[in-house]
């Protein structure tokens, strides 16, 4: 039972767990027996073996006999038991029977297998055998080969190690002795190499870092490699002041092995902004012992701001170019480090695009954000090594007191910090405000006293000029001055900005590509002014000998005429030749008003003139340079025109007789002009007022006292026409002047602020362009004298004008009066021969006199106490007389005043309606002479009715004026 129900749990699965002893055991004939006494249904047989407890099915071994004994009940009943025992062999005689059916069953496959493990065992018999030879042969082989070949194989891989380990010997030897070899190569310069050289040998030693000896060594490279790292530290220091591209290529190519490009670039900007430290205080340091002329240590101690103000007037300018110097070199070196980071990204870029692939993506990402680092550090130290150049150059401008400085001086100060603030423009693209400040403060204040100074000699020269003619060519152009070069120079690098002209565009090429490969752009360069002369100067006032002798021949041949002049007169204004053809008889008739033939049509200036050209030249170099002060300028140098401008008109223009006559010499913008400069610039009070105000004295101190002409120009000689020669001069060297300032309009313009451009638009319209108004007040006192208006007068009072008869003969005042102008004339011809009267000025000196003699013979009728008809006639005859002889003597067309006194003498035949209205269209003639008018009327065609009411229509026109 125990054998057929352990772990029995179907009949299939118990002839499976079945042990081979168990399951090949065979029942013996008393089992068989009670198997066939056993109901042989299947049905009953297969409820038997369902009975069984699962317990007997289950994998786990367990004791049975245990297992039955413990079920036993705390009382035992014989019955029970015997009942319990026949349940349990009737169990084990179904599954016993159940078993048998099985292997009878499966008995033809049992006896085929039983086969095949004969077959087997017979098959590992003969296996058995072999090995046993086998093993019997390898026996035999080991002892007599295989031990050897081990032997040897043994000594070989002894050997093998032996070689490594003296190869690991020799590179050690070759580690201890690296140092003398990276010395060698820290003197060469060849710091990538060194670095290079290190790192391989730190990485050969961490191979053998096993080795005791290595440790020691390990150490030791890591101390070479900082030292390299100082030393490279300073390789790259000497950049700042001399950028070399191999050596900074080293550089840089040692700082990348090292993996520190970014820690590189800012040590580099620290060495940047300490050289421009070290390199102003060097430059000040060695002008400052160099003036103190000994050997003392204290100024070394001092700080830049104190050492500054040591520097003497006289080592200022050297100083100042030299520090300039010595900084463009440490710009240009940070321009080039620039330039060769930029050169090295796009060649990188070209090679990364070239050789791309997936492997490199991070070390390209981490080059790439290095460049970003380094281009961006690079643009932000622009402005900061700018600023810091600004500071330092500041420092020394304020240290010294420059309103001492000579102009040149002067201006060579503005020209090196004008360069200085261009190379700030092109370097990093700042507009110099600090320095612009600091040289704004001391150029107005310079300014300020410079032009008070250069106002007095002005004074001082107008009354000391004798207004002579200062002889130029007529080729003379005030670009010919030196004051004025600046203006037509081409615009270039090594030109000086105040040698530059204002209006030039600026070049394409900057001060670092030009200056990039040597030279410096603050070289201090011998001025050509020593070198060149001023071809301005004419001999003896002609252009040639040639033109001397031919200017006196006699010209009534046309072959000895200019041929400028045969074409008429050029107009001075704007050099064109009026439009209509002109025949020999009018030539010759121009000759006698002309008085240019004497010389040859150069400008009219003066000494005075000439100096107050080349101050507007020096004022124009300063604004220039410094166009912060253009207006205070401008403004400056408009003063020196009123000044000029005001001094000719009281020299030679001031009369109020003449001014009272209400004839409109001046006109009301001249007028306006004047009183202007008068109350701005005219100082009229003679001594300082002690008790005045502070403000009061410091608006006096704005001023110039009134000058005073020289004592040594008569004005009031015949002879000479009153002065007409220093009048001609002094006015047309004024008028020169206001040509001039116009040729300059467009360069002020383009420097002045456009807040303050009304201003220079108010002095051209109202004060430079009335130059030329002058001309009138100052030559009417001329034909006022030269003819002798008063001596017409009485000798027109002794004519009898109520002749019976109309005469054919004209009266003897005319004869006397064309004498006076032939006299005019023949002095005019004198005058001219010392000063060329332009024809401008020629024609109102003529039209001045006739002006003058028109009105007199007016003046002279309205005299007349008794005319007749045919004594109008006679009036009449005279006139006529006189314009058509007057006609030979000048060309002035149409005659000035004809119509006033043709109209006077006409308007006595008119009826009195019609003299009525005509008094009150004319308003030019006096109360006296439109009242003697109307009673010399009287009693021939007017009543005194018609008189009465003429007289009181007179008196209507009169009240207004009175």
């Amino acid at each position: 039972i125990k054998i057929l129900l352990k772990g029995l749990r179907s009949p299939q699965e118990s002839v499976n767990d079945l042990s081979p002893i168990e399951s090949f055991r065979i029942p013996t004939k008393e089992e068989l027996r009670e198997l066939h006494e056993e109901p042989t249904d299947p049905q009953a047989q297969q409820e038997i073996i369902n009975s069984i407890e699962e317990v007997y099915f289950s994998n786990d071994s367990f004791d049975i006999v245990k297992y039955e004994l413990e079920r036993l009940p705390p009382v035992l009943s014989l019955q029970e038991l015997e009942e319990y025992r026949d349940k349990l062999k009737q169990q084990q005689a179904a599954v016993s029977k159940k078993v048998a059916d099985l292997i009878l069953e499966k008995q033809p496959a049992y006896v085929e297998e039983l086969e095949r493990v004969t077959s087997l065992q017979t098959g590992l018999q003969l296996a058995a055998v072999i090995c046993t030879d086998g093993r019997r042969h390898l026996n035999i082989a080991r002892e007599g080969f295989t031990q050897t070949s081990l032997g040897l194989l043994a000594n070989q891989r002894k050997r093998q190690l032996l070689i490594g380990l003296l190869k690991s010997l020799r590179t050690i030897k070759t580690l201890q002795r690296t140092d003398v070899r990276l010395s060698e190569m820290l003197e060469e310069e060849d710091y990538p190499g060194a670095i290079q050289l290190c790192l391989e040998c730190q990485k050969a030693a961490s191979t053998f870092k096993h080795y005791s000896c290595i440790s020691e060594l390990n150490s030791k490279l890591q101390d070479t490699l900082e030292q390299i790292e100082e030393q490279l530290d300073v390789a790259l220091s000497k950049i700042c002041k001399n950028f070399d591209i191999n050596h900074y290529t080293k550089v840089q190519q040692a700082y990348r092995l090292l993996g520190k490009t970014q820690t590189a670039m800012d040590q580099l900007h620290m060495h940047f902004t300490q050289a421009i430290h070290n390199t102003v205080f060097q430059v000040v340091l060695g002008y400052v012992e160099l003036c103190a002329g000994n050997t003392d240590t204290k100024f070394q101690k001092l700080q830049y701001k104190d050492l500054c103000t040591h520097i003497t007037s006289d080592s200022y300018i050297p100083c100042l170019a030299d520090l300039c110097k010595a900084l463009w070199e440490v710009m240009l070196s940070y321009y080039r480090t620039m330039q060769w980071h930029e050169n090295h990204d796009q060649d990188e870029a070209a090679v990364v695009s070239s050789v791309s692939d997936g492997n490199n993506v991070i070390g390209t990402e981490e080059n790439s954000f290095d460049r970003n680092y380094v281009k961006k550090k690079l643009e932000h130290g622009l402005s900061r090594i700018w600023q810091d150049v600004q500071l330092k150059v500041k420092t020394y401008l304020l240290g010294t007191d420059l309103s001492n400085f000579k102009y040149d001086d002067f201006i060579f100060v503005l020209d090196v910090i004008s360069r200085l603030m261009q190379v700030g423009e092109e370097f990093c693209g700042s507009k110099s405000e600090v320095l612009q400040e600091s040289i704004r403060k001391q150029s107005v204040n310079y300014f300020k006293t410079y032009h008070r100074t250069r106002l007095e000699e002005l004074r001082m020269f107008l009354e000391n000029e004798t207004w002579e003619l200062c002889p130029v060519k007529s080729s003379f152009s005030i670009l010919q001055l030196h004051e004025f070069k600046f203006m037509e120079q081409s615009r270039s690098p090594t030109v000086s900005p105040s040698k530059q002209p204002a209006s030039a565009i600026s070049a394409t090429v900057t001060l670092f590509e030009q200056y990039c490969n040597g030279g410096n752009p603050f070289e201090i360069q011998a001025d050509s002014k020593d070198d060149e002369t001023e071809d301005v100067l004419a001999s003896n006032g002609y252009e040639s000998d040639e033109q001397e002798k031919s200017a006196y021949q006699e010209y009534d041949s046309d072959s000895d005429v200019p041929e400028e002049l045969k074409r008429d007169y050029v107009d001075e204004q704007t050099g064109d030749a009026p439009i209509k053809s002109i025949s020999r008889e009018t030539l010759r008739s121009r000759k006698r008003s002309d008085y240019n033939l004497s010389k040859v049509n150069a400008p009219i200036l003066t000494n005075t003139t000439l100096n107050v050209i080349r101050l507007v030249g020096k004022y124009m170099q300063m604004m220039n340079i410094l166009k912060p002060i253009a207006f205070d300028v401008i403004h400056f140098m408009s003063q020196l025109f009123d000044y000029y401008l005001y001094a000719v008109y009281t020299f030679f223009g001031r009369n109020d007789t003449f001014e009272s006559t209400g004839l409109g010499l001046s006109s009301s913008r001249l007028r306006t002009t004047l009183n202007r400069i008068q109350e701005s610039l005219i100082d009229l009070e003679v001594s300082g007022d002690p008790s005045g105000t502070l403000t009061a004295a410091e608006e006096r101190k704005e001023k110039v006292p009134s000058p005073h002409l020289s004592h040594l120009v008569v004005l009031t000689s015949g002879n000479s026409l009153y002065g007409l020669a220093e009048r001609v001069v002094a006015t047309e060297s004024l008028v020169f002047l206001a040509e001039q300032f116009e040729f300059l309009q467009p360069h002020l313009d383009a420097v002045m602020p456009a807040a303050k451009k009304p201003f220079l638009q108010q002095f051209y319209s109202q004060t430079v362009s009335t130059a030329s108004e002058l001309r009138k007040p100052v030559y009417w006192i001329v034909a006022a004298k030269a003819i002798d208006y008063e001596q017409m007068l009485l000798l027109m009072a002794n004519v009898k004008w109520d002749v019976k008869e109309i005469m054919s003969q004209h009266n003897v005042y005319v004869d006397a009066l064309l004498k006076e102008f032939e006299e005019f004339n023949r002095r005019l011809n004198e005058v001219s021969k010392r000063v060329r009267i332009p024809l401008p000025v020629s024609n109102i000196l003529w039209e001045h006199c006739i002006r003058l003699a028109n009105r007199t013979l007016v003046e002279g009728y309205a005299n007349v106490k008794k005319c007749s008809n045919e004594g109008r006639a006679l009036m009449q005859l005279d006139f006529q007389q006189f314009l058509m002889k007057l006609e030979k003597l000048t060309d002035i067309r149409p005659i000035p005043d004809k119509e006033f006194v043709e109209t006077y003498i006409k308007a006595y035949y008119l009826t009195e309606n019609d003299m009525e209205r005509w008094i009150k269209e004319h308003r030019e003639y006096s109360t006296k002479q439109l009242t003697n008018l109307v009673n010399v009327c009287l009693g021939s065609h007017i009543n005194k009715k018609a008189r009465q009411k003429l007289l009181a229509a007179i008196d209507d026109i009169d009240r207004p004026k009175r």
